[in-house]
């Protein structure tokens, strides 16, 4: 009986080794630059007079600034430490993966954890898989990046654009192979789509919006605004290429100018046309397609 736990806890230690080991970030200050410091107990200063001299690499992040500073936990060198350092990286910080890059004043790093914290103010831009696409724009007084996968959460104050869209919430989620951007606040999302026949405006508790293909689901109760046609309900779907919602659940629209009402358990607004009727076929809010990184 004992060998099995054994053997388990063997392999759960290689596990976790084997993930630090890839966490584990290396720093250089070529071209003029300097390191100081204890390079056996740490810590290493690292500093370029050229913006951006410093370079730090953890597998397809690359970290740069003017200056950098490797640093191992109390009573331990920085060799044997390995995988349970920090690295802060101060002045001039840019941040690259793929089609992203986010810039900040100071980021911190952690081995152990794998994740970087950009303090803001933040911004981050990534470009669009093809030369038609918009690019997302994200701004926000902090950003996390993860460096085991392509997310990065960006929370206070947070503003997503991407096209005619902006949404703004206390957190933003981010995939970024995928696009998929998830939206919460403690009071509410608000979500609008830039028009020149007046704004289109989603309430919600939460959003989450497939950038690259224009689509979106909201829901803990939702508010449509298009013009004088106010549209409500427990959840939303929004498809921007065909200008179509669905909301469901004790749905309402109410246009105040020509004195309708409508209501029905799930309604078709078309933003387009401003028109709002009772949608009869059965329809269920398409979740799956917004489902979060492990999320079952």
């Amino acid at each position: 009986m004992k060998r099995p736990v054994t053997l388990s806890l063997l392999l759960f230690v290689l596990v976790l080794a084997q993930g630090n080991n890839v966490r584990i970030i290396t720093i250089d200050s070529p071209n003029g630059g300097t390191v100081s410091g204890n390079p056996r107990s740490g810590p290493l200063t690292f500093e370029n007079p050229k913006p951006g001299g410093v370079v730090g690499k953890v597998k397809d992040l690359v970290i740069t600034a003017s200056k950098a500073t490797l640093e191992a936990p109390p009573g331990k060198t920085l060799d044997e430490s390995k995988g349970e350092r920090t690295a802060t990286f101060q002045d001039n910080i840019t941040v690259k993966r793929d089609r992203m890059t986010a810039t900040g004043p100071r980021l911190v790093y952690s081995e152990k954890t794998g994740q970087g914290v950009l303090n803001g103010p933040a911004k981050m831009r990534q470009e669009p898989k093809d030369k038609d696409g918009d690019p997302v724009e994200v701004t926000a007084n902090k950003m996390t990046f993860d460096v085991d996968t392509d997310i990065s959460t960006s929370e206070g104050r947070v503003s997503l654009k991407n096209g005619r869209q902006e949404g703004q919430s206390d957190t933003v989620y981010y995939e970024e192979k995928r696009g998929l951007a998830i939206f919460s606040d403690k009071e509410q999302v608000v979500l609008t789509r830039r028009r020149t026949d007046g704004d289109l405006v989603i309430r919600a508790k939460e959003v989450r919006s497939l950038t690259e293909d224009k689509r979106l689901i909201a829901t803990g109760g939702v508010t449509l605004v298009d013009g004088n046609i106010t549209t409500t309900g427990a959840s939303l779907s929004y498809d921007d290429k065909t200008g179509i919602a669905f909301i469901t659940g004790n749905a309402r629209s109410e246009n105040k100018k020509e004195g309708l009402t409508i209501t029905g358990n799930t309604l078709q607004h078309n933003v387009n046309k401003h028109i709002v009727v009772n949608y009869t076929k059965p329809y269920q809010l398409p979740t799956a397609d917004y489902k979060r990184s492990g999320e079952q």
